[in-house]
């Protein structure tokens, strides 16, 4: 008689705890994230509670890959404890190192226990490929879970009834019907998936495995679990979740619940990236012939050349295929990648998605579907991070075409060898060139834009030998494309509101430049004059009993409503003569600078002119304005005092101003730049936006990784200084040289900018005067002889200067100088001395550390006019 009872024969690899003497079990594993492979033997004791005794167990692995081969024996003498009821016996077989031992196969443990076998289990290996990619599960992909009632033995696929809510009267077994799209279309494979069934309080109801082998041709994989029993009645009103793990993962959560009724409907799933549940559905199967999508691209309004370039390229691509099965053998494959040229709303998108199904059907790609990317979808934030993102993108367009819109900023500077949006353009070309196929890649753009896309990476030109040039549809095919977008949209066009849509497309189409909408600027159009409409209608006072015919009628009225360029009115704010009066006293006190003065007061006058003649100010004048000289000569004080006068004037509706620099502006990686300058622009909204140093926003930071993200702070801001004239002033300032830099380095810049102020250099008694005003400032009055001195020494250094001179700077920094000898003087004093003395004089001896001696220029450029007290 044997001392025990078999229970079972487990594989897992995850060493992890979990209650009740469990571990994670599974018979599926991926080869580059397994170790050691474990087998848990568990047997009863019947002799539970009665006496210890001693088993022998052996636990041998065998591999199916080329023939049955013996891995491994491990034997075991295991003494039985009478308290235990249940005996379990794990050991494994691998190396510590991810994917060293274990390769793709079929395996399976066996369990001998005194030299008899007792069980049997297979486990399979699988290899997804080279490597993961984070974030992209590279087997399986979610295409729809939906929910259905029904026995034990399951309810053919056609007589399901889809529920988001269950009656809990009436529900037998609730089951989730899952379709997933094979990742590893062309190979076969193992797919084990669990589903568990929790309540409200995480309590585990029950769970399913299946385990199904994937055939190469699979290209969809379609499981049904169930949970619950045959009698009714058996589901508790309340909240629950069905769990779907796979390789140990969970690839999604769908919430549902049991009340008095049942509720058709598909439930909303969780998929691990999104927040949201998300309503999933298998993808529509395209039963189309090539014939009928043919007749589909040829139904498109306009892109006559298109249609005729689609045309003979498949054409073509048949004749080669005629060729092929003739017996002639071609050097080049079959080139499906292409670029597409043309301005918004021309169609590339949907061309694109035709081209696939027609890939499709002549049997160059296995699935048809187009995946759209731009940069953000490409490029990582960091280093490292763009490659995954820039795989993960071609896997999910594996089979179909992968569609890269505005692919030129990819390639935005030839300079800058760290964008990593170069790094996308080798991914690609490497993906083109060596790549296992099975995808078509269409980048589109601008055309001169392009063309320096193109010319960024020399490999790129001998990919893309499609050219499509897609030319703005013409007042015409726009005019069809609006009856188009009606049909769509479920309404009509009276004639006169017909007429006054075509007037407005001819318009727009006569001042159209590259960034013209197109079909995108027609359809807003109608959805413009439908809000109208629905105004319109709603303002009556029984709107309900208008005939339902009205209810889909676009009047002229409608239509003329349509504000194509909305503009805020800006605010009338009447003058502050007291805070104008101030402002100006502020600006006439500042020493020197009279030019600046005289400029400003001019421009006082004019706007209190155009402001008492009724005439527009802010279209007359941009009031955005340069301010440029060398450090220390007043630029930001009369930036401060500027934004006082413009508020005082009615100009500005907060008067604030908000300084910045590069810093302040430029974010390290891509995409944030636009979103932290924005902020410093509404944070300026009302006032002034202060940039100092603005040249380093077109300078290339050296070794620095950003790249052109200054330049997309300058675009950033120059957007908004148009959209938001008047509601926000920008100033800039800088030095001479440098500026003039920044004012070339974009054609926008030079013509937002109409005001410009040159701060010179203050003159030798100009910095005596600010000198006197600073020690004034700190009560000294300085003796005759101190002061001679120090207008010498003002002098020697204001002749002596370089574009290092600081101006006001320097002569703070000697002030400071001074104001510390003479504080150090008194305090070395006796108490009963210095109360004889007086304290706010200051002397020869407190100026004597500022000596006129050139030896010092050499090591001390940027502090000229003074030095610690320890170089005397």
């Amino acid at each position: 008689m044997k001392n025990y009872k078999l229970k079972e024969l487990r594989t897992y690899t995850s060493t992890e705890w979990l209650a009740d003497n469990r571990k994670k079990y599974r018979q599926v594993f991926d080869r580059y994230q397994t170790t050691y492979v474990y087998a848990e033997l568990s047997f009863y004791n019947k002799l539970f509670d009665i006496e210890d005794w001693d088993i022998e167990v052996e636990l041998r692995c065998f591999s199916l890959k080329k023939g049955k081969k013996e891995l491994c024996i491990l034997p075991f003498r295991r003494k039985v404890s009478k308290y235990d009821h249940t005996v379990y016996v794990r050991e494994g077989w691998g190396n510590k190192s991810e994917g060293a031992f274990w390769k793709k196969g079929t395996y399976y443990w066996e369990a001998w226990i005194e030299g008899e076998k007792v069980a049997t289990k297979y486990f399979y290996i699988e290899d997804p490929g080279d490597e993961e990619i984070p974030g992209l599960n590279p087997f399986i992909e979610v295409q729809s879970i939906k929910l259905y009632e029904g026995p034990y033995d399951d309810v053919p696929e056609e007589e399901r009834q889809y529920y988001r809510q269950f009656s809990a009267e009436d529900t037998r077994y609730i089951y989730v019907e899952i379709v997933l799209r094979n990742m590893l279309y062309g190979k076969a494979w193992h797919c084990e998936l669990f589903t568990k069934f929790f309540n409200d309080a995480r309590e585990l109801k029950g769970q399913v495995v299946r385990l199904q082998r994937i055939e190469k041709k699979d290209e969809w994989i379609k499981i049904t679990a169930g949970w619950g029993s045959n009698v009714k009645g058996s589901w508790r009103e309340d909240r629950y979740t069905a769990e779907l793990i796979f390789m140990d993962r969970l690839i999604a959560a769908i919430p549902f619940e049991v009340e008095e009724e049942f509720e058709k409907g598909i439930p909303g799933v969780i998929l691990p990236d999104r927040l949201a549940p998300v309503i999933l559905s298998p993808e529509v199967e395209d039963d189309d012939s090539f014939e009928e999508v043919m007749a589909k691209m040829e139904d498109l309004i306009g892109l006559v050349d298109i249609k005729e370039q689609v045309r003979n390229h498949a054409k073509y691509i048949q004749f080669l295929q005629l060729r092929k099965n003739r017996g002639f053998e071609e050097k080049d494959e079959i080139n499906v990648h292409s670029i597409f040229i043309g301005n918004p709303g021309t169609g590339k998108t949907t061309v694109a998605g035709m081209m696939g199904r027609l890939y499709r059907k002549m049997g160059l790609l296995t699935k048809g579907h187009v995946h759209v990317v731009d940069r953000v979808d490409l490029v990582g934030e960091y280093i490292g991070q763009t490659a995954p993102k820039v795989k993960s993108a071609i896997e999910k367009a594996r089979g179909g075409v992968l569609f890269i819109d505005e692919a030129y900023s990819l390639a935005r500077s030839t300079e800058d060898t760290k964008d990593f949006g170069r790094e996308v353009i080798e991914i690609l070309v490497r993906e083109m060139s060596n790549g296992p196929g099975d995808l078509a890649v269409i980048v589109a753009g601008y055309p001169k834009e392009m063309k320096q896309f193109l010319d960024s990476n020399p490999g790129l030109k001998s990919r893309f030998r499609l050219n499509f040039e897609f030319s703005d549809y013409l007042p015409q095919e726009l005019s069809v494309i609006a009856e188009y977008a009606c049909r769509e949209k479920g309404v009509e066009l009276t004639e006169n509101a017909r007429g006054k849509i075509d007037e407005i497309i001819v318009d727009a189409y006569r001042k159209r430049d590259r960034t013209f909408g197109n079909a995108r600027f027609v359809y807003d159009l109608i959805e413009k004059a439908k809000i109208n409409l629905g105004l319109r209608i709603m303002s009556l006072e029984a709107p309900e009993m208008v005939n339902k015919e009205d209810l889909a009628v676009i009047h002229l009225d409608d239509v003329q409503l349509i504000r194509l360029d909305r503009t805020q009115e800006l605010p009338n704010i009447p003058v502050d003569e007291g805070l104008l009066q101030e402002s100006l006293d502020e600006l006439s006190h500042l020493i020197g600078m009279e030019r600046i003065k005289a400029q400003i007061n001019e421009m006082v006058r004019l706007v209190r002119f155009y402001r008492q003649s009724n005439r527009d100010v802010l279209n007359s004048f941009f009031l955005h304005t340069v301010f440029i000289g060398n450090p220390g000569t007043g630029k930001t004080t009369v930036a401060r005092i500027l934004t006082k006068i413009y508020k005082a004037l009615g100009v500005l509706e907060r008067g604030h101003m908000v300084e910045t620099d590069r810093q302040g502006l430029v974010a390290g990686y891509v995409g944030q730049t636009a979103i932290k300058t924005t902020e410093k622009i509404d944070e300026a909204m009302g006032g002034v936006l202060f940039i100092d140093e603005a040249y380093a926003l077109t300078q290339r930071p050296t070794g620095g990784a950003q790249g052109d993200f200054g330049d997309e702070a300058i675009q950033t801001l120059l957007k908004r200084m148009e959209d938001n004239r008047g509601f926000f002033f920008v100033f800039v300032a800088g030095y001479p040289d440098n500026m003039e830099s920044f004012l070339k380095a974009n054609p926008g810049l030079s013509s937002r900018f109409d005001k410009i102020l040159k701060f010179e250099d203050y003159s030798p008694e100009e910095l005596h005067r600010i000198a006197l005003m600073m020690l004034s400032e700190n009560d000294l009055i300085p003796s005759p002889e101190a002061e001679e001195h120090l207008k010498n020494y003002l002098s020697y250094i204001y002749e002596y200067r370089d574009k290092y001179f600081g101006n006001a700077r320097t002569v703070r920094s000697v002030v400071q100088e001074v104001v510390k000898e003479h504080n150090l003087r008194f305090a070395a004093l006796p108490a009963e001395e210095r109360a004889n003395m007086p304290e706010n004089l200051l002397t020869l001896e407190d100026v004597a550390s500022l000596k006129m001696d050139k030896t010092d220029f050499v090591f001390n450029k940027k502090t000229i006019g003074f030095r610690a007290s320890g170089g005397r």
